[in-house]
């Protein structure tokens, strides 16, 4: 890797962990230049300001690790209601990448950056509907191979399940536990039997 891209690369996974941890708006540009030391010209070099650098971290390393763990799973295993389970314990119980103190990054900048900022709306709503487009999709091949019952409505399950887990996101930030997350896990799992 290029010193120029590896620069840039350090300046967007350092700045995440700060808007992670501290939110967007309480994040400055000092305080990314610190963490990362390296200078004001380099910043300004990469990024023309904050929010350019706020949508690079949106598009260069917020959808890669969600697509990791959102997408994939959905698109890997045969039983949609087994996958969706599984990715939701994986990611409120086992993933490494996002921490219950802090919430869901996506739905942290969903929340602070996106009612006032059309390019973070876009860029957000983009991570979302891939998502959503995903789960439907699961769903109805489901469907198709009996695994779902075939009255199901795959995009109301989708929106119920996409809201179960940014609420319970949200239950977990306030609790600061993940012991938060169990009821939510146990009612999901009923609520997924019961679309056989």
């Amino acid at each position: 890797m290029k010193k120029a891209v590896a620069t840039r690369h350090n300046i967007l996974l350092k700045a995440f962990d700060l808007i992670y941890t501290k939110g967007y708006n309480a994040t400055s540009i000092d305080d990314i230049i610190a963490t990362t030391q390296v200078t004001k010209g380099a910043f300004y070099y990469h990024f023309k300001n904050k929010d350019e650098m706020g949508l690079a971290i949106i598009n260069e390393v917020l959808k890669p690790a969600l697509k990791d763990s959102f997408i994939k799973p959905l698109q890997q295993e045969a039983n949609p209601l087994t996958a969706i389970y599984n990715m939701m314990h994986h990611l409120l119980m086992e993933n490494e990448f996002m921490k219950v103190e802090y919430g869901c990054p996506a739905s942290n900048l969903t929340q602070e950056m996106a009612p006032w900022h059309a390019d973070f709306n876009k860029a957000l709503d983009e991570l979302t509907t891939e998502w959503n487009g995903v789960l439907v999709q699961a769903i109805e091949t489901g469907k198709k191979k009996g695994l779902v019952n075939k009255k199901v409505n795959a995009g109301q399950v989708t929106i119920f399940i996409l809201s179960g887990y940014w609420g319970i996101r949200n239950i977990g930030k306030l609790s600061g536990d993940k012991a938060a997350y169990v009821p939510y896990l146990k009612e999901l799992k009923k609520y997924l039997e019961g679309l056989v």
